[in-house]
């Protein structure tokens, strides 16, 4: 048994010794590749420190300029058109005035008198009056008779039949319209002008839907 054992022996020490130099060879390796990282991770040159921080800083000088701009437009909006909603329910005004001259207008106990005519005149007078003080806040109306529908300021509110003038221009305004500065206030609300429907043209859109149907 003892001679069996000896002759083991140097096999088991030449395969320890071997486990024991692979062993070493892998942290040899483990050691190299620590090394090369540590390489390749380099500590940044004072250049490059001083390329970062130039770079940082006129990010921040950027973001703290954009900032500036929107804080100088929000308060320039707010200072012209802070007025906006009081404007818009100022025109009330203007449209009551006008409400109240079609009622005496219309009214037959007052048709032709001397009375009406006074009243009228003063509303005039008042109505100019609001809208010179409009005018002087930028508050404007907007022209409307004879021009071309324009959806940017008016709104069609009826078509009226009137071969004399060029299909799509305004003949009659409903409400006036007002514009603040370069903002639509409200738009007009007119009629506009289409062709005469001939009686002949009449017929055929007829027989045109009865067949259809």
């Amino acid at each position: 048994m003892e001679k069996e054992e000896n002759q083991k022996s140097p096999s088991t020490n030449q395969e320890q010794d071997k486990v024991k130099e692979t062993d070493k060879s892998e942290e040899n390796l483990a050691e190299e590749n620590k090394k090369e990282t540590e390489q390749e991770i380099k500590e940044p040159t004072p250049e490059e420190k001083i390329a970062e921080l130039e770079d940082k800083l006129a990010r921040s000088f950027a973001e703290m300029e954009n900032q500036r701009r929107r804080f100088e437009k929000e308060k320039e909006d707010a200072f012209e058109y802070g007025g906006y909603s009081f404007a818009k329910e100022a025109l009330n005004l203007i449209d009551n005035l006008d409400r109240s001259k079609q009622v005496l207008e219309s009214d037959d106990n007052l048709k032709e008198t001397e009375a009406l005519n006074k009243t009228l005149e003063h509303l005039d007078i008042i109505k100019k009056d609001l809208i010179s003080i409009f005018e002087k806040n930028n508050i404007k109306p907007i022209d409307s008779l004879n021009r071309k529908l324009d959806p940017n300021f008016h709104q069609a509110m009826m078509e009226i039949e009137d071969d004399t003038k060029e299909p799509g221009t305004i003949i009659q305004e409903i409400q006036k319209g007002f514009t603040i500065k370069d903002r639509l206030l409200r738009p007009s609300l007119v009629g506009v002008s289409k062709k005469i429907a001939r009686k002949d043209e009449k017929n055929e859109e007829n027989q045109e839907n009865s067949e259809n149907k």
